[in-house]
């Protein structure tokens, strides 16, 4: 039976952390078992809004890779692979920005919110107001059924199907408008309480040490009103159990929650439960990160076998692109 065929990608933007880990390798990994999945890390979209530092992108794409095998993703049952050694990515993309309205781009939700996120840096680029096309070209030209998204992500999959769209209608049927495979993607909270981000530098990765795991989350902020041992406490304030509800089992996630409620157990015991779920996720990934790190020949091959088989699907898909267009 032929597998429909899933895509996603990571922004090369910086390590990876327990945030992209819950919030979309997890999830990936499960899926290459069901679909026939492409992923790939996304270096020329890192350059949209990191193109005056591109050699910290070299090193974010290094970490990337060697995450995505550290968690389970199996060369043997997905693609894995690299953007920018992909051409026809770019020449999609140049094909694509003939025919997109400008307004659609402007009209984009993060268009304007990461100009205010990232105010100190000059965004006002094609590059940047372009992000969603090439992302739409990323998409499309795998010819890809479903891109996993979560609920809140689906209006910027919206823009894929409407170039898809127009293309067609210009063209003929060369592309499948690609439908979001809803995901529940829990929010998972940084060491101060906020959304785990690189950007808000609250983040657990998965290259730290245990040490300095261990030491993140005994610092962790906790319900304001704890100030001792025998205070009691709201559970529901605390950033430590909303991480418990991610890693924890549900006799555990109960018990500590009783015991702040009751002052029955102080913060620390319970972010010693924490710690050990932590690292039960973290050890097998850790022990994985370091053989891979000891073994470069052994990433490269396997990138460059990703990079060989995405490469195929993509001449083929822009074959007919181009007959569709008439360029042939």
């Amino acid at each position: 039976m032929v597998k429909e065929r899933v895509l996603s990608g990571m922004q090369a933007s910086g390590r990876v952390h327990l945030g992209n880990l819950v919030g979309a390798l997890q999830n990936w990994v499960r899926l290459q078992d069901k679909y026939d999945c492409y992923y790939f890390v996304a270096d020329w979209h890192a350059l949209t809004s990191g193109y005056a530092n591109p050699s910290a992108i070299r090193e974010s794409v290094k970490d990337l890779l060697i995450n995505f095998l550290a968690v389970g993703l199996d060369p043997e049952r997905c693609t894995i692979f690299l953007q920018s050694r992909i051409l026809e990515h770019a020449e999609l993309h140049l094909l694509l920005s003939m025919i997109t309205p400008l307004g659609w781009l402007e009209r984009v939700p993060t268009y304007k919110e990461k100009q205010q996120e990232l105010k100190e840096r000059d965004l006002a680029t094609y590059g940047f107001l372009g992000y969603p096309l090439l992302q739409t070209a990323d998409i499309i030209i795998y010819r890809a059924k479903y891109v996993p998204v979560g609920v809140d992500q689906v209006p910027h999959l919206e823009i894929s199907r409407e170039i898809a769209r127009r293309f067609n209608n210009f063209y003929g049927e060369v592309f499948p408008e690609p439908e979001a495979l809803l995901t529940e993607f829990p929010k998972v909270p940084g060491v101060d309480g906020r959304k785990m981000s690189k950007s808000y530098d609250n983040a657990i990765y998965l290259s730290d040490s245990p040490k300095e795991v261990e030491h993140k989350i005994r610092t962790m902020a906790t319900d304001p009103a704890r100030i001792r041992r025998t205070d009691v406490g709201n559970p529901d304030l605390s950033p430590v159990h909303q991480l418990h509800k991610i890693f924890s089992s549900k006799e555990e996630q109960d018990y500590v929650a009783e015991g702040c409620r009751t002052a029955g157990i102080g913060c620390i015991d319970c972010k010693k439960i924490l710690i050990k779920n932590v690292f039960r996720v973290l050890e097998p990934i850790w022990a994985k990160r370091e053989e891979l790190i000891k073994n470069p020949e052994q990433l490269d091959s396997i990138i460059e076998k990703g990079n060989e088989k995405a490469r195929a699907v993509c001449r083929e898909t822009m074959e007919l692109v181009r007959k569709g267009m008439g360029l042939i």
